[in-house]
């Protein structure tokens, strides 16, 4: 209880601080265009109708948090799931490909760490690649993964899936690396001096050493594999998923839908980090790990 205490009291001031600022950053980028709408309509509202007037436009620069908590509450539970319109379709079809991406990625990520701890040459020719590939901005990346692939005749759930691959493999392929090498020179002397094939002391030694880190990793992997996912559907030109909404309300300048998706991915963000943190325990136990 008092660890629950200790946690929630934080994250709650932290929220507040947050609610506080954003309230007063909706006014104040808010109060240009609400002054002009008012010379126009020759009113002179005091400071209290005002500062109300900020916080309800229907387009505003910034949207106070509570049109964007309205909005979210009725495209979630007031609309049918298959609506275009219903956040949890758009979020399900993000989903799907950030799933199948983060798999991907994942599998990507501990083949090459396996290849980087047991190949030397790898080692030092692969991993600066790596490294390097992380630099290039994915926005700069994604249209040409999309028309690759396009012109081969591979459109639909496999390009975004790809984006997403290509930025959630590192965070595994260097938690891996980290984790496989993280037994000490006195267990490998054990696992040595017990006659231990390469295999036996990889399974039996390197492997279950590497499992929290992989995890651990994990959590940073599928969190990048969702934002792959939402900017794969930006050049796509895509009619569905939490890019597609982001892209529909930049047109019509629906600043609300805008940040309203945005809370939506944020929202499936940490329940899928939650999800692989739930697993991670899971696998822990399994192994034989005792509770921290």
């Amino acid at each position: 209880m008092d660890s629950f205490r200790d946690k929630l009291i934080p994250v709650t001031s932290i929220l507040a601080g947050v609610m506080v600022v954003w309230y007063i950053m909706a006014v104040i980028l808010n109060a240009p265009f609400q002054r002009d709408l008012d010379r126009r309509a020759g009113e002179t509202p005091d400071v209290v109708e005002f500062i109300g007037k900020t916080m309800s436009q229907p387009k505003p620069t910034l949207p106070a948090p509570h049109q964007v908590a309205v909005n979210f509450f009725e495209n979630t539970f007031l609309r049918k799931i298959t609506s275009n319109r219903s956040l949890v379709y758009n979020a399900w079809v993000t989903l799907s490909s950030t799933l199948l991406g983060f798999a991907f990625g994942t599998a990507l990520g501990i083949v090459i760490a396996v290849g980087i701890v047991h190949v030397a040459t790898l080692d030092r020719s692969l991993m600066p690649w790596i490294i390097a590939s992380q630099t290039i901005p994915i926005l700069a990346v994604a249209p040409m993964i999309i028309v690759v692939l396009a012109a081969v005749g591979v459109t639909g759930l496999i390009p975004k899936a790809l984006i997403s691959t290509y930025l959630s493999f590192f965070p595994v392929a260097v938690g891996m690396v980290k984790g496989l090498r993280s037994p000490e020179l006195t267990h490998l002397d054990l696992m040595y001096t017990y006659n231990a094939s390469p295999s036996q002391t990889f399974w039996k030694l390197r492997v279950p050493a590497s499992v929290p880190f992989l995890f651990t990793s994990m959590k940073v992997a599928v969190a990048a594999s969702l934002v792959g996912a939402i900017v794969g559907e930006l050049p796509t030109g895509a009619v569905a998923g939490i890019g597609a909404k982001l892209l529909a309300g930049a047109y019509y300048s629906q600043t609300i839908d805008i940040w309203s998706a945005l809370v939506a991915g944020s929202v499936v963000a940490a329940l899928l980090v939650m999800v692989v943190g739930i697993a991670g325990r899971i696998v822990d136990r399994a192994m034989g790990g005792r509770p921290a």
